[in-house]
Order: C-alpha cells, then structure tokens, then sequence
C-alpha cells in the first residue's frame, strides 16, 4: 500500500501543540519525581565541623528500578515515546494524525500548503531517540536524565507547535543535502 508523499502542512503542527503540551506535564512531573532529587535535599552543602564532605546520592540512585518506572514522570514520557513510535511506524494511523484528520481539518479551509511525509515522520523519529534515551537512563539511575531528555523534547516539539520550525525537519534536510537520508537525484539511480 503506498504511503501519501504530501501531507496538509498544518496536521504536523497539530501535532506538535498536542505532544507539547504532553511533554510539558512530563517535564514537570520529572521535575517533582526521583530525578532531580538529592536524598537529603536540593544541594550538597560542606560540614561546619572537621568531618570530611561526602555528597548526598540522589534518589534516583537510591531507588528500585520499579520505582523509577512506577515515577509518573517516567510514565508520561514513555506514553509520548509510544506515540513516537506509532508516528514513526505509522504515520496515518497515529491518534494525533487521525483526530486531525476527522476532526479538526473538516472544520477548516481546505490545505493550501502541501509538505513532503518524510520529514516529519523523521522529526518524530528524532523525538524518539531523545525521549527513549531519557528513559533508558532514568532506569539505569542517572540523575536528571528524565527531566533533561522531556525537556529538549518540549522545547523542539513547541518550536514546531508556536513558530512551524520543525528542529528534527531541518535536520533531515540538512542529512539530505549530505546524501545520508531520503530521495536520492537521478544520477544515484
């Protein structure tokens, strides 16, 4: 079955304000949870006394591996990197593609702009190499990893959301101009 190569430019964008705002409760989830948290507070401090300095651990550190996937900032992220990965597999049949395309494209005018399905596809690949390599170190107990990863993918996914600049779009343009990805011209054939 082949894939459509043009899609409505504004289904991205619709997307992207929908992840966003999903990212934005992962980011503050993972802000509140294990990550970022020292077991005896915020910040080291240096004893008054003679004793020598011996750094908190962080929580993360302390905890088991089921409580780092039961933190629900853990959780969200990993149902945004599932919907990465429905996106990336199938673009079409991905819930925030379908809801716009039942829902709110009937309600506007019909598309003027037209934009090539492969690097919008690529740009929720990128979004699931940084939400998966968050997670993946959440697990494996690294401090902050969680936070930092849900928060680059907010801010990429907003840029596309408020401004159209797709970050992981440009990217695939600028492995296109290199030959890496995508359509190659005639003379590659």
């Amino acid at each position: 079955m082949p894939e459509n190569t043009r899609v409505d430019a504004r289904g991205p964008r619709f997307a992207a304000s929908l992840t966003a705002a999903l990212l934005l409760v992962a980011t503050l989830l993972s802000l509140l949870g294990l990550s970022p948290r020292a077991t005896q507070g915020f910040f080291a401090y240096q004893p008054l006394s003679g004793a020598s300095f011996a750094p908190s651990p962080w929580a993360v550190q302390q905890a088991s591996v089921a409580e780092r996937i039961a933190d629900p900032g853990f959780l969200v992220l990993l149902a945004v990197a599932l919907l990465f990965v429905w996106g990336v597999a199938s673009p079409r049949t991905a819930p925030w593609s379908v809801l716009y395309r039942r829902v709110v494209q009937p309600r506007l005018a019909p598309p003027t702009e037209f934009e090539d399905a492969g690097p919008p596809r690529f740009a929720q690949g990128v979004g699931l190499f940084v939400t998966a390599v968050g997670l993946l170190l959440h697990v494996a107990g690294v401090p902050w990893a969680l936070p930092i990863a849900a928060a680059m993918a907010f801010v990429a996914a907003f840029l596309n959301a408020a401004f159209g600049l797709c970050l992981g779009c440009q990217l695939y343009l600028l492995l296109q101009r290199a030959g890496l990805v995508g359509r190659r011209g005639p003379a590659a054939a």
